[in-house]
């Protein structure tokens, strides 16, 4: 009888894993995160941006831009992108017309080898100090875009978020209104499951689940 019980909550954990694993691979964690920018600026009296696409897209072109190098963001070395790659570069790689291009009135951008959650990210990643606090809640924001993506084979996992004073729907258009999805990473209202190691790396806890439920259960009916 134990043996009975322990394999009907073993076959209930394993449905729930695998059911979580297929739901977490389509999941867009830059979704997640432009979420958890707009809680944190209504919280502090800051009005909800806009989620623009075609500048999220941009926003993934710009961690690119970094070659995989972790060591360019922050600190001494800092780097960032010229500003001439946005209309020579980033802008035709995500099929947005050059012509409705804004200025980024505000960037956020951090890394780290081990990916974490987005909220995790916001909060211990990219909130590194007060001016990061200023650039979150400046009034002169009114879209933003947010992108996250790991190198091949795992990390390490830049995540950035740019804002925008641009016009909604007008800024940062899409040619033909068709949204580029560029690999590896994703980026924030694309409608499409993250890509590359991003999603591997949020997926491979459960498939571990997974894989000892089913040892489990196999002894458990042995015995």
């Amino acid at each position: 009888m134990p043996n009975l019980i322990w394999a009907v909550v073993l076959c209930t954990l394993f449905i729930s894993a695998t059911a979580s694993l297929q739901n977490n691979v389509t999941d867009n964690p830059a979704d997640e995160l432009v979420a958890v920018v707009n809680t944190n600026r209504t919280a502090s009296k800051s009005s909800s941006l806009y989620s623009n696409t075609g500048l999220a897209c941009i926003a993934l072109q710009y961690i690119k831009a970094y070659q995989g190098d972790c060591g360019a963001v922050g600190g001494s070395n800092a780097k960032r992108p010229a500003d001439s790659e946005f209309a020579e570069t980033f802008a035709p790689n995500c099929a947005v017309d050059a012509k409705t291009l804004t200025p980024i009135t505000g960037r956020l951008l951090g890394c780290q080898s081990k990916y974490v959650k987005p909220p995790v990210a916001f909060s211990d990643i990219l909130m590194k100090n007060s001016k990061s606090v200023e650039i979150l809640q400046s009034k002169n924001h009114t879209e933003v875009g947010a992108a996250v993506s790991g190198s091949d084979g795992g990390g390490p996992y830049f995540w950035c978020v740019l804002f925008s004073g641009g016009q909604s729907n007008a800024s940062f258009a899409l040619e033909g209104n068709v949204v580029k999805i560029t690999r590896p990473g994703c980026f924030s209202g694309a409608n499409d499951q993250c890509s590359g190691s991003v999603a591997l790396q949020r997926s491979f806890h459960l498939l571990y689940i997974v894989v000892t439920g089913l040892i489990a259960l196999a002894f458990a009916f042995g015995n």
